[in-house]
């Protein structure tokens, strides 16, 4: 009997279907490549700590996969590398203080519960990623909310934290910091310039939709400006531009429609805003890409593709009605 994953191959949804030349593994090598330069800078700015970190989360992110497949009779499929993607995705979202059992346990949750039960690669509700890290978050949270200062491994508060206690001051050096990098948070979040470099690199490349993106980032400093706070630093902080880059894109749990991705980057912004203004965690991007997660099946229902109408049929028929 074929694994639900196998079936979800051929049965997608009703045709018609579209065709694309890149494969699975194809895509995610350019999202490696794309994640690499943030791989080396957390490295950099965290030490040998956060390379552990990274190397456990693919590792085993790779061998949970091999191995759920092997217990439901599913061919393997590592050779994809969604699951190295997974799991560095996974690693770049920790503080780089996080025990590696602890990592090792959201691979598990990742790949396993997040992934594997819905039906493998293709079928998920949530980002496995950020479901791994929500996992740890709500069973560690102690553990989740240590952030360490870069080069000299001591604690130290976060710019969101500080914001959100009122005891925050902005100046031009402090920005320049922020966008080079040089902070306190999860491995891969630090650097607005990479994440902007990796950005344009898959925009470019078509592996990724501009959309949803920009519509987040753009909801979420322009709620902070209306409220009194700092836009830019909205933006630089915590995991925004790396969530709205990196996990609002995601194939699988993301609208398929223009409209329907400008939606969801919308209400991921909007609920990140309300969640760092009014909640009770100074952080929301985790929990609002997730929540908005749960609505790209009504999205993508109430705003469905439409087939069999081009771009050169719609200026024929607007040029007739003139």
């Amino acid at each position: 009997m074929a694994a639900p994953s196998d079936v979800n191959e051929i049965y997608l949804s009703s045709s018609p279907h579209f065709a694309s030349g890149r494969s699975t593994s194809g895509v995610m090598l350019c999202v490696i490549i794309a994640l690499l330069p943030l791989c080396v800078y957390g490295v950099v700015l965290f030490g040998v700590p956060a390379l552990i970190t990274i190397l456990t989360a693919v590792v085993s992110s790779v061998v949970f996969e091999a191995l759920f497949q092997k217990l439901t009779k599913q061919q393997i499929r590592t050779a994809d590398l969604s699951a190295a993607v997974t799991g560095i995705l996974l690693a770049l979202v920790l503080p780089p203080s996080t025990p590696v059992w602890m990592t090792v346990l959201g691979s598990l949750f990742a790949v396993v519960v997040a992934k594997g039960f819905f039906g493998g690669i293709g079928a998920n509700v949530f980002n496995p990623a950020l479901a791994g890290r929500a996992f740890l978050f709500t069973s560690f949270p102690v553990a989740l909310s240590a952030w360490t200062l870069p080069f000299d491994g001591v604690s130290g508060a976060t710019v969101l934290s500080e914001i959100k206690s009122g005891v925050f001051f902005a100046d031009s050096d402090t920005y320049l910091q922020y966008f080079l990098g040089n902070r306190a948070g999860c491995i891969g979040e630090t650097s607005t310039m990479l994440i902007l470099i990796a950005f344009v690199f898959l925009a470019v490349t078509k592996i990724i939709d501009w959309r949803a993106p920009v519509a987040m980032i753009a909801v979420t400093a322009l709620c902070t400006w209306l409220s009194g706070g700092y836009p830019l630093m909205a933006v630089m902080t915590g995991g925004l531009m790396f969530g709205a880059v990196f996990m609002t894109t995601d194939y699988t749990t993301s609208p398929v429609t223009k409209t329907g991705r400008l939606i969801f980057g919308a209400g991921c912004g909007l609920i990140t805003f309300l969640i760092r203004q009014f909640g009770g965690y100074p952080e929301g991007v985790m929990f609002s890409i997730l929540i908005m997660n749960i609505l790209v099946p009504f999205l993508d229902k109430f705003m469905p593709r439409k087939y069999g109408y081009g771009k050169k049929r719609a200026r024929t028929e607007g040029a007739a009605a003139k």
